[in-house]
């Protein structure tokens, strides 16, 4: 179970980079989030059906860790072991400074407008979208306007 576990983490690794990189500012924050939404997927991972996509899954477990851990002060969790280098999101591509400037921006986002404009820009429908995050697939339509507007806003 471990291996094939590493295996999808591999290679979804990019979905949790992107959620650290949009709800964390610097990188030790970024690296911290990292380890905790690895270490909540592998919480949740015997309870997976397998009913919906990975990334989907990945996805929901990913967005409520950030969001759930940004609200508390300070977490404390004793790693005992360190996760495989390959994994690490300091294996990442440095990235330009458009995709920094994006980033910037979505930040500036709340929770809600993040979760949902991450997914789109991950190229899930509007109806992987709702199933994600509760909304419907009409709502989903409505706040990727509304944030597209913000973002066109926020760049200017």
């Amino acid at each position: 179970m471990e291996t094939e576990f590493l295996g999808l983490i591999h290679e979804n690794q990019k979905i949790i980079y992107k959620i650290c990189k949009l709800y964390r500012d610097n990188r030790e924050d970024q690296e911290d989030l990292f380890q905790e939404i690895v270490y909540q997927l592998w919480k949740s991972y015997p309870g997976f059906k397998r009913e919906s996509k990975i990334s989907s899954w990945i996805y929901r477990i990913a967005l409520n860790t950030a969001i759930a851990t940004y609200r508390k002060s300070k977490i404390f969790i004793d790693y005992y072991e360190e996760f495989p280098e390959h994994i690490h999101p300091s294996s990442e591509r440095t990235i330009s400074e458009n995709e920094e400037r994006l980033f910037w921006a979505l930040r500036k986002l709340n929770d809600s407008e993040k979760a949902v404009i991450s997914l789109y820009l991950e190229d899930f429908n509007y109806k992987e979208i709702a199933e994600i995050t509760g909304l419907s697939d009409t709502n989903v339509g409505v706040r990727l306007n509304r944030i597209k507007n913000k973002l066109k806003q926020i760049l200017k």
